[in-house]
């Protein structure tokens, strides 16, 4: 099967073994799946990964290994961590913080940017009929933007600022704004600002912005370690300064205003997928504006090169 691999190099590769299901896990011919900065990461080193690329995907079952064939046909998505099932964070569903977990494409999974892909069956979802297979790509990182809320009780009169206009700024401001939060987003570009703009979300170009010790939530989503400190610069005393990115640096960084202003940090990770799809389901977020382009697998490298530049938001992979 065709399949974009990483081991040390970025390849695309036409004869990848196909993937065999085990005990508990379904088969799935992937859709559509989407480029995200973790897999931009990975390609400078992040987690120290090598095999399939990707996370995000839409797929048809085409055969589970478990008597029950109940999801066969249908169209799925999946959570990405799968966890060993026994240790006390899987038992209260918190597979994603299981030590021994594998994750789709980013640790010890190869992960959903072939033709075929396995998983548990615990951890697929079915899509509903009226999300589209682009919609559908966009649930993990949507799911991600709502496990802030998940984690942390945010005051509706408080003061919550999005730093970053990528993919993931873009989606975070939309989840939370979706929350009925008073959210800003502050970016560099115009045309990536417009988006959550014209879905309600108030936005400031980072050259306008005062950088100022006055936000009570900071969530930096920018992808650099530049951007941690920016978001740093913004959170008041005692606020709570959300990290969303995955960035592997080597830069030196000063800790010390942490402690000076008793800033909360919370690092926020993967969430759960079924609120996602309930967002995605009842049209009250447009993820259309998002997606820059589609290719074709045959064109997977192209499109990681699209990925990168800096006009670029979401670029997917079609099969």
């Amino acid at each position: 099967m065709k399949a974009v691999v990483f081991d040390n190099n970025l390849k695309l590769i036409s004869d990848y073994n196909m993937p065999v299901p085990k005990s508990g896990e379904a088969l799935i011919k992937v859709l559509m799946a989407g480029i995200c900065n973790t897999d931009f990461e990975i390609t400078k080193g992040y987690m120290g990964y090598n095999g399939i690329l990707g996370h995000e995907f839409v797929g048809i079952v085409e055969s589970v290994n478990s008597e029950d064939k109940t999801l066969v046909g249908k169209r799925v998505v999946g959570e990405i961590n799968c966890g060993c099932g026994e240790c006390e964070y899987c038992k209260t569903g918190l597979e994603r913080h299981c030590f021994n977990r594998q994750t789709l494409g980013i640790w010890q999974k190869d992960g959903c940017m072939a033709e075929y892909v396995t998983m548990p069956i615990k951890n697929l979802l079915v899509v509903p009929d009226n999300i589209s297979d682009e919609e559908a790509v966009m649930v993990e990182p949507l799911a991600a933007a709502l496990e802030i809320l998940e984690q942390l009780h945010i005051r509706p009169d408080a003061n919550v600022l999005v730093l970053g206009d990528g993919k993931l700024g873009l989606t975070i401001a939309l989840a939370l704004s979706g929350a009925g939060l008073n959210v800003t987003q502050v970016g560099k570009h115009t045309n990536k600002l417009a988006i959550t703009s014209q879905q309600g979300v108030k936005t400031v170009l980072l050259e306008d912005l005062q950088i100022t010790k006055t936000w009570d939530v900071v969530v930096e989503a920018t992808g650099s370690i530049n951007g941690f400190e920016t978001a740093l610069a913004l959170t008041k005393p005692r606020g709570i300064l959300v990290l969303k990115s995955t960035v592997a640096s080597g830069k030196e960084f000063n800790f010390a205003p942490i402690v000076v202003d008793e800033i909360t940090i919370l690092g926020s990770r993967c969430g759960q997928f079924e609120p996602a799809l309930r967002l995605l389901e009842q049209k009250r977020i447009n993820f259309k504006p998002l997606i820059t382009d589609v290719y074709e697998i045959d064109n997977a490298i192209e499109a990681f090169e699209k990925n990168k530049a800096k006009d670029s938001i979401k670029v997917l992979i079609k099969f």
